[in-house]
């Protein structure tokens, strides 16, 4: 199969390489995945650079948790029946070596979860960390019909779903985004929109919660620790699942009178019924929403974010799923890689339709697939669309590089 992995850590450009690797197989309890589309999230770039310092688990790591594709295999003690099933994976390189950025990845079988036929591959390999992180942040302390739900950075990944999974909960979402411009994107899930330029934003939720909110879903924790304390309900929750700084200073006395619970996400941690939950969950409501909403004029309650331009220094971060890409057919070759998005290990050339600047600049992901017969990785979105390729020179795989003249 090809793949891409890594041996040591450092920057996409330093340490990718793209080849041949041996065809995975399953072993008991386990399914293999022909891969459609491989989600690219935070957690897989921080991975890549050993942002802990604690070196590589394994030898050789094919980076990616998240996907979408078709089960082609089975090991012991799996239903034959599967073979053929759409599936979206989670967790693929949780505590794992191999995941998803390969043709083949191999999964225990409750982490392959059936896909609707009506949910397309790049909306499934939107649904592992983003949605089950949302839906843990949002249920994790019980259910939120009748309270009220402020979702911090709710244009983000993690955000946008988690205020349309409390809205479906039953509660009443505030939303904040960063600037007043971008207000006008927030969904209908989002009942009362933020700006955090606002110049009393505490106020302004306050004006929507005068007793104050009794969920907070956190994604910057060290920037809007003091906010969190002003507005939140006594015996509130900030469930934070990313920070900007890793030692965040917090307004201890105000959250202690207050009696605030912190918690805290790591999503390759979560109990396994928590994860098994949330994948029940968010297929259930593609398959409802996508079934019962037809109209243009009706979104459905689930929506997989949209496609954004990004810059070159913002790659390194990456923001999970905040970009898709379309596809056409193409021979299969060496690396192809397109203006931003996903990975798709399927042997196609990129086509890239609209983007959004508007929509999380500031953010994005790499997307590298199997196409003609480019090397570049990580380069910048432009509103002209893809890039033009690099043919690589003749010999063994080599690490993805950045081709001259791009900036």
């Amino acid at each position: 199969m090809l793949a891409a992995w890594y041996e040591r850590p450092g920057s996409a450009a330093e340490v990718l390489q793209v080849g041949e690797m041996a065809d995975s197989e399953p072993g008991p309890g386990e399914v293999r995945v022909r891969v459609s589309v491989s989600g690219i999230n935070p957690g897989d770039t921080k991975k890549r650079g050993d942002w802990v310092g604690s070196g590589l688990p394994f030898p050789r790591i094919v980076p990616h948790s998240d996907g979408s594709g078709t089960i082609d295999a089975v090991g012991q003690g799996v239903a034959p029946g599967r073979v053929g099933q759409r599936v979206w994976v989670h967790g693929a390189q949780s505590y794992r070596p191999f995941g998803t950025a390969a043709q083949l990845t191999v999964v225990p079988v409750d982490q392959a979860v059936e896909l609707p036929d009506d949910v397309d591959d790049e909306t499934g390999a939107c649904l592992g960390i983003p949605g089950i992180t949302a839906h843990r942040a949002v249920f994790g302390d019980g259910a939120v019909a009748g309270k009220t739900v402020l979702v911090q950075g709710a244009l983000g990944a993690v955000g946008s779903l988690a205020a349309q999974l409390a809205h479906w909960g039953g509660a009443t979402v505030i939303g904040t985004v960063r600037r007043s411009g971008d207000l006008d994107q927030l969904g209908s899930a989002v009942t009362h929109p933020v700006a955090l330029d606002d110049e009393e934003p505490a106020e302004a939720i306050r004006a929507h919660a005068p007793e104050g909110v009794h969920r907070i879903i956190e994604v910057a924790f060290s920037d809007n620790a003091d906010l969190d304390a002003a507005v939140a309900a006594p015996d509130g929750v900030i469930a934070a699942y990313a920070t900007r700084r890793d030692r965040a200073d917090v307004p201890f006395w105000p959250m202690l009178f207050a009696n605030l619970t912190i918690r805290l996400l790591g999503s390759d941690d979560f109990p396994h019924e928590a994860k098994r939950q949330a994948a029940d969950d968010l297929t259930w409501l593609h398959r409802r929403e996508r079934s019962q909403y037809r109209s243009p004029s009706r979104r459905p309650c689930i929506r997989s974010p949209k496609p954004t331009n990004v810059s070159r220094p913002a790659l390194e971060s990456a923001c999970c799923c905040q970009s898709l890409c379309r596809t056409r057919n193409r021979p299969a070759g060496a690396i192809h890689d397109c203006c931003f998005g996903q990975f798709r290990p399927s042997g196609r050339e990129p086509e890239c339709g609209p983007h959004n600047a508007a929509r999380q600049a500031e953010s994005g992901s790499p997307w590298f697939h199997f196409g003609r017969s480019s090397w570049n990785h990580e380069r910048p979105a432009t509103s002209a669309g893809c890039e033009t390729s690099v043919t690589p020179s003749a010999g063994a795989p080599k690490p993805v590089s950045w081709s001259a003249g791009i900036t």
